[in-house]
């Protein structure tokens, strides 16, 4: 007597305040879209086509900041309806661009820019996902590429937890034998405080880093600004290096702050 085949995975994607860039992470897969289509059951997808939020699910991946209040309900519904919760790019994990609210008076910034700032809903602050719920595994980038989505999601559906890449940018350039633009070039490369991920994509092409992957691991933060003064930056541009993609991330908010204070140092 043969045994009963095994349910396939079922498989979410939402989104919350975003460009849409790392769901096309999937989009992206081609023809490999087509061959996990046949391994998972993408139950949810908005984006490409299926549409049924409320299902329960066992990977959900999660693109976006939290940013209105209407999308503080719907994480915590998208947390209950999945066993495994995977945010997927600067957005989710950091709160991206828009988390630049949390440095000012968002308030005044709606009342300046529209006539009837009472109809816009929307929070103080632009949050990273793991602000409100539980999140089992973050894929860093802005935007996150195919080999990370596609190798997180055999891992978990193989029933393990995908080892996570904190090298920084410096060391896939050591690996790629790329020349380094900073000493080379003398350009302001924040490769030495970004993680990896991307292939070191920007060095490889003679130009610098901007820090798309947010924080490696056990970063230099001060050492990169001493350098990167050196270069002739001043504080101001120093901490816009910062404070861009991955503002939210706390190594980074913390050095773009500290510098933006002049009575820092």
């Amino acid at each position: 007597m043969s045994a009963a085949p095994q349910a396939k995975p079922r498989i979410a994607v939402h989104k919350f305040t975003s460009c849409d860039g790392c769901q096309l992470a999937f989009l992206n897969l081609g023809e490999t879209l087509v061959q996990l289509a046949e391994m998972a059951d993408i139950v949810h997808f908005a984006e490409a086509g299926p549409i049924a939020p409320g299902q329960h699910v066992d990977v959900a991946f999660v693109e976006g900041s939290i940013t209105t209040p209407h999308e503080l309900e719907r994480v915590r519904q998208v947390r209950e309806n999945c066993t495994w919760l995977v945010t997927i790019g600067a957005c989710a994990t950091a709160g991206g661009l828009q988390a630049l609210r949390g440095l000012a008076d968002a308030r005044t910034w709606i009342s300046e820019i529209y006539a009837s700032p009472e109809y816009i809903d929307s929070l103080a602050t632009s949050t990273p996902i793991a602000d409100h719920v539980k999140v089992d595994l973050e894929l860093w980038g802005c935007p996150v590429n195919s080999r990370q989505v596609l190798g997180a999601l055999r891992a978990l559906m193989s029933g393990v937890m995908p080892a996570e890449e904190e090298d920084k940018v410096c060391l896939e350039c050591k690996r790629r034998q790329n020349i380094c633009v900073v000493v080379a070039r003398d350009l302001p490369c924040m490769g030495p405080v970004t993680r990896t991920g991307c292939g070191a994509l920007c060095p490889s092409f003679g130009r610098d880093c901007y820090g798309c992957y947010g924080p490696a691991e056990n970063v230099n933060t001060r050492s990169l600004s001493r350098r990167l003064a050196g270069l002739g930056l001043v504080r101001e541009e120093i901490a816009r290096r910062y404070l861009s993609i991955n503002n939210g991330a706390p190594a980074f908010r913390r050095a773009g702050t500290a510098l933006e204070d002049p009575g820092d140092g």
